[in-house]
């Protein structure tokens, strides 16, 4: 397996975290929106089980180790050597980095640095929209910002990323657009972003525009159906990543399209049925914690490991053939859509 390219990811915190601000992120990954009951952790998690098994080895500790433990280690290596320690032993090799909303976590620079790898900007719409409304005072001022600042984002970004969760198979026109900036102009709290499906599509047409690939982040990828038929011949490549329990659609409608591509998933067994190996890329989605990046490489590697291995049991592939398909899965395929072997050059 070579080393892996996320192709989608957050970031991480800069200082130290104690047991309550750990717990806070790690519930997140674990899908909770609050504090875990009293008398209960989040460590009892399926996300908190990941962490204490892969984790501690990196930092010299034993797998499994109690929590309080962990963190206790985490505090006497200091934020800074702990977060090199656990990006570089992830095995990720190159990080897609979701750029756009402010926040205190690592930059695409500052993240390559601890992981000792390299790191690649996505612009997200929406907060690019945004920032171009704060500065807009009319809705033509905001249509000739915002092409503006796309033209721009465009030259140093890998990739756009929307949130679009669907898309006509045209794009709005400019009276419409007028209209619906006008409106939001008027009505919208500074930094928010853009509300209504006529902005939302004339974000995501004017990035598939510019060439670049784009993110598509849908909880179901089905109602973006028309915009994808409509893309096919616009030399754009598209990537979903949807919800988790609508990966199997994503891989389905990879395998439809030839511009679209989609998130693997946490069930490659699933989504390698349903689509060809080229089309599938693997990321962490990791957000604030480095422990994180860790559990979604270990995790990947150790179900395509064992998927190829009944696979070459089974008699479906020879073992090389096999290196092969989990090298496009786990990296492949995301140099070629997102053109990082020529970024690197």
């Amino acid at each position: 397996m070579p080393p892996l390219v996320d192709q989608y990811s957050h970031g991480a915190v800069h200082g130290e975290l104690g047991l309550g601000a750990f717990e806070t992120h790690l519930a997140a990954a674990a899908g909770s929106t609050g504090a875990a009951p009293r008398g209960t952790t989040f460590f009892d998690s399926r996300a908190g089980l990941a962490v204490r098994r892969w984790c501690p080895p990196l930092l010299g500790l034993e797998p499994h180790c109690a929590p309080v433990r962990y963190l206790a280690r985490r505090r006497e290596l200091g934020a800074y050597r702990a977060g090199h320690l656990l990006l570089r032993g992830a095995g990720i090799g190159t990080f897609l980095l979701e750029a756009g909303v402010p926040s205190d976590l690592t930059s695409p620079g500052e993240l390559a640095s601890a992981a000792a790898g390299r790191a690649h900007e996505v612009v997200r719409l929406e907060p690019l929209a945004a920032q171009v409304a704060d500065t807009s005072g009319s809705a033509d001022s905001f249509a000739a910002y915002l092409a503006e600042a796309l033209y721009a984002a465009a030259q140093n970004a890998t990739a756009f990323a929307s949130g679009v969760p669907s898309c006509d198979g045209t794009p709005p026109g400019p009276d419409e657009v007028r209209r619906a900036a006008d409106h939001w102009l008027r009505t919208r709290r500074r930094g928010s972003a853009p509300g209504g499906p006529v902005l939302g599509r004339h974000l995501l047409w004017s990035a598939a525009a510019t060439g670049l690939p784009v993110q598509l982040h849908c909880p179901d990828p089905r109602p973006l159906g028309p915009f994808l038929r409509a893309t096919a011949g616009l030399g754009t490549d598209l990537v979903l990543l949807p919800d988790p329990w609508h990966h199997r659609q994503a891989a389905q409608l990879a395998a439809v399209f030839p511009h679209v591509y989609a998130d693997v998933g946490a069930r490659p067994e699933e989504t390698l049925r349903e689509a060809p190996f080229g089309k599938l890329l693997f990321s962490t989605g990791a957000r604030a914690l480095a422990e994180l990046y860790v559990v979604g490489a270990r995790l990947f590697v150790r179900a395509m490991e064992r998927l190829m291995g009944d696979w070459v049991a089974d008699g479906w592939c020879r073992r090389a053939e096999a290196g092969r398909i989990a090298s496009l899965v786990a990296a492949g395929t995301a140099c070629r859509v997102y053109r990082l072997d020529a970024a690197a050059g």
